[in-house]
């Protein structure tokens, strides 16, 4: 068994054209993220704990954000490019546990779809939690939003 660790964070986008996307779970009314992809820092947040885990690099590695490929990619497909290379690999994934930290919008009421969503693509349990930063720094002023996730694989 081995344990990972991933940690992402975005910048929010000036504009209203950009649409916020966590966990895979489009969040309606609210700003996006600043991304070369499509900005979901949860996906990436997983897809780095995943890849640490198993001794495979990092996100950045596998899609760079100098890769005009990746513009504007769904994040949830390429979480499932890094669960085919775990497979691939022999592991397979026990769980994996979130936490958002961000002012708006709330996680709780969109925490079950978000849940769902990444443990589809997982093939394992998936854990989502909200915690505010209480006003503190560029996250508790709402600039933008981190994620940080564990997760713990096994080989099949």
């Amino acid at each position: 068994m081995r344990v990972g660790h991933g940690f992402d964070t975005h910048r929010f986008a000036d504009d209203g054209d950009r649409p916020l996307i966590l966990g895979g779970v489009r969040f309606e009314g609210a700003a996006g993220l600043i991304g070369h992809s499509d900005g979901d820092a949860v996906a990436h947040a997983v897809a780095d704990a995943l890849l640490s885990a198993a001794g495979m690099g990092d996100i950045g590695m596998l899609f760079p954000d100098t890769d005009e490929a990746w513009a504007g990619a769904d994040s949830m497909g390429l979480l499932g490019t890094v669960m085919e290379r775990l497979s691939g690999a022999g592991w397979r994934v026990v769980n994996v546990d979130c936490t958002v930290v961000t002012e708006a919008p709330k996680i709780a009421p969109r925490r079950p779809e978000m849940e769902a969503r990444l443990g589809e693509v997982v093939g394992a349990p998936v854990a989502v939690k909200g915690k505010r930063a209480e006003a503190l720094g560029a996250l508790g002023r709402g600039e933008g939003l981190a994620c940080w996730a564990v997760t713990l694989i096994e080989r099949r």
